[in-house]
C-alpha cells in the first residue's frame, strides 16, 4: 500500500466525522472527497436517517453529489477517504462516478463481525477491490488503515 501522512490525516478526519455522526445517533460512516491539491471538496455522513434510506450510505451519497458536480476526468485525480470500506453498492457508485483513489479505515469483513446481521446494517462482505477489479479502469485502493480506531466507533454504536 502506498500512502502518506496526508492520507492518514484525512482518514482520521473521516473517522472523527463518523464518530460525530454516531454521537448524534446517525450510523457511524463518513466520507470525505479531496482533490489532487489536498483540498476538501465535500464531506458526507450516512444518510439512513431521517427517511430510513437503506441506500443512504455516506460513500454512495457523496459519489452521487460528486458526479453531479464534477466530470469523471476530474474525479480520476481525487481521493475519497472513508471511515469504513465501501460496500459493493458504494464501490460501484465510486467506479461509475470516476473516482481515482480510495483510502478506508475498517474493512467490510471486520465490520461484519462487529454488526452481525443487524437489520439496519446487514453488512455485505465483498471487498471493494473485487468490485473495482471487475471494472474496465483502475481505482487505487488503500486500506484497511487505522482499523482499530475506526472499528471502535462501530463496536460502541452497534452493540448499544
Amino acid at each position: 500500500m502506498n500512502y502518506n501522512e496526508t492520507d492518514i490525516s484525512f482518514l482520521k478526519a473521516s473517522i472523527e466525522l463518523a464518530a460525530t455522526a454516531a454521537e448524534q445517533g446517525i450510523h457511524p460512516f463518513a466520507a470525505i472527497l479531496v482533490n489532487d491539491k489536498d483540498e476538501v471538496l465535500m464531506e458526507q455522513v450516512n444518510g439512513y436517517l431521517p427517511d430510513l434510506d437503506m441506500t443512504g450510505h455516506a460513500e454512495r451519497v457523496l459519489m452521487t453529489r460528486a458526479s453531479k458536480a464534477y466530470r469523471p476526468d476530474f474525479l480520476a485525480k481525487c481521493t475519497m477517504y472513508v471511515s469504513a470500506e465501501p460496500c459493493a453498492m458504494c464501490a460501484g457508485s465510486a467506479y461509475w462516478a470516476g473516482l481515482g483513489r480510495l483510502v478506508y479505515g475498517v474493512s467490510e469483513n471486520r465490520l461484519k463481525t462487529i454488526t452481525g446481521n443487524h437489520p439496519e446494517n446487514p453488512t455485505l462482505d465483498l471487498p471493494c477491490r473485487k468490485v473495482f477489479e471487475s471494472g474496465q479502469r483502475e481505482v487505487e485502493v488503500i486500506g484497511p488503515l487505522l482499523e482499530e480506531e475506526a472499528a471502535k466507533i462501530h463496536e460502541t454504536f452497534w452493540n448499544r
